[in-house]
């Protein structure tokens, strides 16, 4: 058991505001499905609501504070050490093909550095959430990285660009380099949450390019706090500048890496 942060307490309450109307907008999407149209427009609605709510809701309890938020982008406050860092809805494509796997994710970043995050998958009302120092935690259970040691047990997440993205064939030849080295690959469509499910040492591995900060910035924190280790794919701590993540229990982050770069070339 661990008593929560007040910067958690608030991080938290506004995901699960925002996130009642996304569970109620992931019914009608379901529904939407079957419609000539399509469900992209009502998608799209449903995204910018849930940011809408989580804008205010951090605003209420810290006015100060800027923000950089996948939809309405970066917000300067009075505050210049501090700002949250939010995606409203990440696995935007599996919500609007009703798969329930989506979250939200909320991060505090102070001075350039992660120091709080959450990240709430609604669905299983799952509230992955750590602090600097603190630890990492599933709602109230402590959480740690997989204890793998061989990849030849490890499970690996990923993510491959969607049309429009590059590095295509980037990803074919690093998959083509880790898959036959590992017990398995999953590519679920979520990056805050392979990261989250990687602290919660369900996943024992994790790679991925293309990135915005909002897409990993709480999960970042969640496995480092977790026991993890996590970097850019060069191995450096440039995450939100070069959009790439490569993260691993500490057992398994080089050999992990060696696959990786090897993909590369």
């Amino acid at each position: 058991m661990s008593v929560q942060p007040p910067i958690i307490n608030v991080m938290e309450q506004a995901a699960r505001k925002a996130a009642r109307g996304l569970n109620r907008d992931f019914g009608e999407v379901e529904h939407l499905q079957v419609s000539r149209k399509g469900p992209s427009d009502f998608v799209t609605a449903a995204d910018m609501q849930a940011e809408r709510v989580l804008l205010d809701e951090l605003r209420k309890a810290r006015p100060r504070y800027g923000f950089l938020m996948e939809e309405g982008g970066a917000k300067p406050g009075k505050d210049e050490h501090n700002r949250w860092i939010v995606d409203p809805l990440d696995g935007t494509t599996n919500f609007l093909h009703g798969i329930p796997h989506f979250a939200i994710s909320i991060a505090q970043e102070q001075d350039g550095e992660i120091i709080a995050g959450v990240v709430y998958e609604p669905v299983r009302d799952e509230m992955f959430w750590a602090a600097k120092g603190l630890g990492a935690f599933l709602n109230r259970r402590r959480l740690r990285v997989s204890s793998r040691e061989h990849l030849r047990d490890a499970l690996i997440a990923t993510g491959i660009p969607f049309r429009g993205k590059p590095k295509h064939p980037a990803y074919l030849d690093t998959v083509a380099k880790v898959m036959p080295e590992v017990a398995g690959i999953r590519r679920f469509g979520s990056a805050a949450l392979d990261l989250a499910w990687l602290a919660a040492g369900r996943y024992d591995g994790f790679w991925e390019f293309g990135l915005e900060p909002w897409d990993i910035a709480a999960g970042l924190l969640l496995v480092r706090e977790a026991g993890g280790r996590v970097t850019d794919i060069e191995g450096k701590d440039a995450m939100f500048a070069n959009g790439s993540v490569l993260a691993a229990n500490a057992r398994l982050y080089d050999p992990l890496a060696k696959l990786v770069h090897a993909g590369m070339g």
